[in-house]
């Protein structure tokens, strides 16, 4: 299995994991970007998850949930920053990136990590029902595939959770109900 290394900083699988390039203070310090992009997705009105793609120390691209406004299935929050990512530096591999995530990536976001060869990912709180990477799936640590990726989880959770609990409180409390349809009487 690949390796895995939690915000605690236990370590489980390979001992290599404890010596991370990227450091507990870098990995706090560019999860911080992560939650503005999440605010700007839910002032949008889409669900509050925000990306941000590392290179080099450096930010290489940044994304929002965008599927609602722009029609894309697609279009979440690690996608859209990979999609950045990618084109600013030419090429659809990224292997030294390091990819930090508000919440855990879905199936189709952990799979676009091993397509695009993503050296690390960094996410705050676990997706319960639809995690691709540790949760639900283990699509990231998978020793089926040709690539595994490096995780770090629970990263600025807490920040995390409290957007998304508060963006669905808010749709709650918000939304209409169905309209009642009157039973047809053949009248």
């Amino acid at each position: 299995m690949g390796k895995r290394k939690s915000a605690d900083g236990e370590t489980n699988g390979d001992a290599a994991a404890s010596f991370l390039p990227d450091s507990g203070a870098n990995d706090e310090f560019f999860m911080g970007f992560a939650p503005n992009e999440a605010r700007t997705a839910r002032d949008a009105g889409e669900v509050p998850v925000g990306a941000v793609v590392v290179i080099d120390n450096q930010i290489a691209g940044s994304g929002h949930n965008l599927p609602i406004g722009s029609n894309d299935p697609t279009a979440h929050a690690e996608i859209v920053a990979l999609r950045e990512a990618a084109r600013r530096v030419g090429n659809y591999r990224l292997p030294e990136a390091t990819l930090y995530v508000t919440i855990e990536p879905c199936a189709m976001c952990a799979g676009a990590l091993i397509n695009a060869r993503v050296k690390r990912l960094v996410y705050g709180v676990a997706d319960l029902r639809a995690g691709g990477v540790e949760t639900v799936f283990q699509i990231c640590t998978n020793s089926s595939l040709n690539h595994q990726v490096e995780v770090t989880s629970g990263v600025r959770a807490e920040e995390g959770r409290r957007l998304v609990q508060a963006f669905f409180r808010e749709r709650r409390k918000t939304a209409t109900p169905p309209p009642v349809v009157a039973a047809d009487t053949g009248e």
